[in-house]
């Protein structure tokens, strides 16, 4: 590995007026010397687009991809990927802030792994508020500020399927060449992350830094709070991609071990579903239940 590689650094702007100049100059004021910044404003329809114009007046040569229809997280990264150089990816949205140290920190983690297959790392994440304070920690910290329970890596695939150890997306790098081999993330998809994880997990092993890197802003509209909500049409978007994705990942099992473990996420989707009154979902999971421990039973 060279000693500085090339790191880009996606951000991703939808109506983050308020924040995005924070996230920005989080990027710039990296401890890191060797820094590719894409910026995607997905067709705000508050004044982000033209907040970022004028910020880069003081950074030209900084890219900016302004879409004129707004294509969601998932077509607008991949739109910046495209652009990309760098060997390492990081995918920021403009709401979330960078500490000084966190690309280095994430470096310095795959320079000095012991994993043959590493590709992804990620960290610890202070949660703030709307208005920038603090409010607490995404994986639990001792006084130390180091978690308390220890987190699986390497082979986390089993883990990522049964959805009870779960990744902090926020502040992962990945490499590049991770992207490459899965086309990036699907376009079909509501939201990201989850198939990614699934399918990145499957071929490549994941390790954890034990600091905290990054800030994520918690706001009422985040995806986050969206899963929750009873009789909502978004809600019922971002759940159903959820199906979608654990039904493309039985796909992917190779085991009834692993075919175990994604019960365990169908189970609390289908609590989730009952929860939200979302009863035509409830009957998918149902049915794609049915069909697992049928497939269990003849092996």
């Amino acid at each position: 590995m060279q000693d500085n590689p090339l790191v880009t650094i996606i951000c991703l702007c939808y109506n983050q007026e308020d924040y995005v100049l924070e996230s920005l100059f989080s990027v710039i004021n990296q401890d890191y010397p060797s820094i590719q910044l894409i910026i995607v404003d997905d067709c705000s329809t508050d004044n982000s687009k033209s907040i970022i114009k004028k910020w880069r007046t003081d950074f030209p040569k900084i890219e900016f991809i302004a879409n004129k229809t707004n294509l969601g997280s998932t077509q607008s990264f991949n739109k910046a990927l495209k652009k990309a150089k760098g060997e390492y990816i990081i995918d920021l949205a403009a709401d979330d802030v960078l500490l000084p140290n966190c690309v280095t920190s994430q470096i310095n983690a795959f320079k000095n792994t012991t994993y043959k297959n590493l590709g992804i790392v990620y960290g610890n994440v202070e949660l703030i508020t709307e208005k920038g304070e603090f409010e607490s920690y995404y994986f639990p910290v001792d006084r130390f500020q180091k978690v308390i329970t220890a987190r699986t890596t390497g082979d986390i695939y089993k883990s990522v399927l049964s959805g009870g150890d779960s990744i902090c997306s926020v502040s992962a790098m990945i490499k590049k060449t991770v992207f490459d081999h899965l086309n990036g993330y699907d376009e079909t998809l509501v939201y990201e992350d989850l198939d990614f994880w699934i399918r990145a997990s499957r071929i490549y092993e994941f390790d954890f830094i034990d600091d905290i890197l990054m800030q994520k802003r918690i706001v009422p509209n985040s995806l986050g709070t969206d899963f929750f909500k009873k009789k909502d049409s978004r809600a019922q978007k971002i759940n159903h991609s959820t199906y979608l994705i654990l039904k493309k990942a039985i796909d992917l099992n190779k085991t009834n071990e692993e075919n175990k473990a994604i019960l365990k996420r169908i189970h609390f989707e289908m609590i989730l579903a009952s929860k939200t009154s979302n009863l035509k979902l409830l009957l998918k999971y149902i049915l794609l239940e049915i069909k697992l421990r049928i497939h269990l039973m003849a092996s």
